[in-house]
């Protein structure tokens, strides 16, 4: 308890430090930033009816920050809404709020992320620690854990700098995550409901947990056994989408709507440069002029599933935690490098689970978690960020590499994979100097984010190879499977 409470208050000091940066779209009309579109939400859900918070009218224009996350972010905007009118009507009148900056807005808008972590994100984060303390029994895995939760950068540079609320959805991610290394399934079921309601890319997330669910219900033994918790886990999962999608479900064009909403096919395969393989092969074939937007969704969704199977049919074959943390990993960077409409933000989904095998692989977690915030640079530079990036970073890479570290392969591949390491990192510092003091050449004045997208690909392709291998080749604990059998 007393460890966790250090490294909680420890991170709590960095997020506030942070959030005293600027944030996304500061000072810039029209359309300001991801910090307007926050509030603009909390404007809309607060003063318009249900039915009118993803549709298209005089007072809610979609095209100016239009509702476009799952119901449980329009329910929590709305609370934010509340609160925000109840302290000063200005922060959410309707149309005349628009860019809405002032230093008390500010500090509300801070605080309703740093409530979110005290109410979810943390707790979530400890409910992990002592799943897999009771899991392990005594030992340092459930602590390096907690610590990679509560330390990696990317996480609070993204929610109290840029400014979103990630720490909701994945708060829940890891909730469910830690119920079902505690064999808690149905209830497991239930938050990652939450957090998928939440942001709809958490589907990053949702075929590793569908196969281990599907995996742990065919090793019930009998048939009867298999009905049962298949019937348990689907009436959660039904229960808590109806609960939570009730107001739309009378009207089915309001249902198509939100959907429509949630999946906005003609945004594009991405909007800027982001480490995919599709933005890095968009260097030599442009892929936005040569395959329309329908085709192009078709093709990524087919990419992406291809290449999810061998880690689902492992984990539907192998059904234990640690295999799931893993294809966690393994499945979100599959999405991440593959699938429609990235976001450099999106790394995030693969940065947290890679948080929960950190004990298994400290030296390529820390690898991974270096390159996931490096290849965020030009959002966090264009955001005024530049500074804290580089402090919190530096400040993660003291820490873990102060963390033990399994060698138990050949010396020789250790030292050769510690040159790669600083060879990497000396790539990424080379870059963000660059990038940060020489103009880019008029002629080509996206250079500098190309070539960190570029270079940041080729990192999260190996990481993805790497870490399949440690889901296939790693030995498994057969306390453990006698447990997933008797779950």
């Amino acid at each position: 308890m007393a460890y966790a409470a250090m490294i909680s208050l420890l991170g709590m000091l960095l997020r506030w430090g942070v959030s005293l940066y600027p944030y996304s779209g500061a000072g810039k009309p029209p359309m300001f930033g991801d910090y307007e579109a926050q509030r603009h939400w909390q404007e809309v859900t607060v003063n318009l009816p249900v039915k009118e918070w993803y549709m298209n009218s005089t007072n809610n224009d979609l095209l100016y920050w239009g509702l476009d996350y799952p119901p449980l972010t329009a329910y929590h905007s709305y609370l934010c809404g509340l609160v925000a009118r109840f302290i000063n009507p200005d922060f959410v009148e309707l149309h005349a709020s628009r860019g809405y900056e002032s230093y008390e807005h500010k500090l509300f808008m801070r605080y309703t992320v740093f409530v979110v972590d005290l109410l979810v994100y943390f707790p979530a984060a400890y409910l992990f620690l002592k799943a897999m303390s009771s899991c392990h029994g005594k030992g340092e895995k459930g602590k390096l854990e907690f610590l990679a939760l509560i330390l990696y950068p990317g996480i609070f540079l993204i929610d109290y700098g840029h400014f979103q609320y990630n720490n909701a959805s994945l708060g829940f991610f890891i909730a469910a995550v830690s119920c079902f290394v505690a064999n808690y399934d149905c209830l497991g079921s239930l938050f990652f409901c939450l957090a998928l309601n939440y942001k709809q890319m958490e589907l990053y997330h949702a075929l590793p947990v569908f196969f281990y669910l599907l995996g742990k219900c065919y090793r019930q033994g009998t048939f009867g056994r298999f009905i049962s918790k298949l019937m348990k886990i689907g009436l959660t999962v039904i229960t808590t989408f109806g609960v939570l999608w009730y107001p739309f479900l009378s009207d089915s064009q309001l249902l198509l709507q939100v959907l429509h909403r949630l999946f906005p096919v003609d945004r594009g395969i991405f909007e800027d440069k982001v480490a995919s393989i599709w933005c890095s092969l968009s260097v030599v074939i442009k892929m936005k002029a040569s395959v329309d937007n329908t085709n192009m969704a078709l093709i990524c969704m087919l990419a992406t599933i291809v290449c999810m199977i061998p880690s689902s049919l492992h984990l539907v074959i192998n059904p234990t935690q640690k295999n799931l943390r893993f294809s966690l990993v393994n499945g979100a960077l599959v999405f991440f490098l593959f699938s429609f409409h990235v976001h450099e933000k999106s790394i995030l989904l693969a940065a947290i689970p890679a948080c929960l095998i950190f004990s298994e692989e400290v030296f390529m977690v820390t690898w991974f978690f270096m390159v996931s915030v490096f290849s965020m640079l030009p959002l966090l530079i264009k955001d005024g960020l530049a500074l804290p990036t580089f402090a919190t970073t530096i400040f993660l890479y003291i820490v873990l590499a102060s963390m033990p570290t399994k060698r138990h392969r050949l010396n020789g591949f250790w030292v050769w994979m510690t040159r790669s390491f600083y060879l990497s990192m000396f790539g990424f510092a080379f870059l963000s100097v660059v990038s940060l003091t020489l103009p880019p050449p008029p002629r080509l004045p996206d250079l500098y984010p190309v070539l960190l997208s570029l270079y940041s690909c080729v990192h999260f392709c190996l990481f993805c190879l790497y870490f399949h291998y440690c889901q296939f080749m790693t030995p498994q604990d057969r306390q453990e499977k006698r447990k997933t059998k008797i779950h």
